[in-house]
């Protein structure tokens, strides 16, 4: 089974608003960029991917992006929504924030993912979702809560476990320090060596 995956990223200079606190802007958009640079090049890496299709309006992104859906506004949900309609089935739809993705934890989540209609998985403290996959079309319905989103409209929650990279997104100061010890990618290991991230 091949899979089309969508990726959505959100302009950098917007992203990871919750680490705006910690980060300088400059910082900020540099890391958000880099995280999805990273988590696209995984992805592309990963056996039994087809094709990475990312939705974006970044130019930057788009620029490293061989196939690009632009960004309609409108949110993420909305984001996805159009990367779906250009997709092909089975559709994997893979955020762009888990800087420590391996193409074998990838790999994994999506061969259990080919067991059901529709899946998903959550991110490491279980209420959100990193992954969402469709052997049929699916409603995406990500943010606050859309671990249990997913699930009541028919997403089967995917037994990936804890350490896998594919559940080890990146919001808040502390998963900086998480992901680190997992190991990065390239881009964001370099503008990770330039901040403490043992201290944020």
């Amino acid at each position: 089974m091949e899979w089309v995956v969508v990726v959505p990223v959100k302009p950098a200079a917007v992203g990871k608003t919750r680490l705006a606190g910690y980060l300088d802007p400059g910082a900020r958009a540099a890391l958000a960029r880099a995280m999805a640079l990273d988590t696209m090049e995984s992805a592309a890496a990963t056996p039994g991917v087809r094709r990475v299709l990312v939705v974006t309006s970044d130019d930057e992104i788009r620029a490293a992006a061989p196939f690009v859906v632009d960004d309609p506004g409108g949110g993420l949900n909305a984001a996805i929504r159009a990367g779906l309609a250009r997709a092909s089935l089975p559709v994997a739809v893979l955020l762009g924030d888990l800087p420590a993705l391996r193409p074998d934890d990838l790999r994994a989540a999506l061969d259990l993912a080919q067991r059901h209609p529709l899946g998903f998985v959550s991110d490491a403290d279980g209420t959100g979702t990193t992954l969402l996959t469709g052997l049929v079309a699916c409603t995406p319905q990500f943010g606050p809560g859309s671990a249990a989103l997913h699930e009541a409209s028919g997403h089967v929650r995917l037994d990936v476990p804890l350490g896998s990279t594919v559940r080890r997104d990146v919001d808040v100061p502390s998963d900086l320090a998480a992901v680190a010890r997992l190991g990065v990618g390239r881009r964001t290991a370099k503008v990770l060596s330039g901040l403490s991230v043992d201290e944020v």
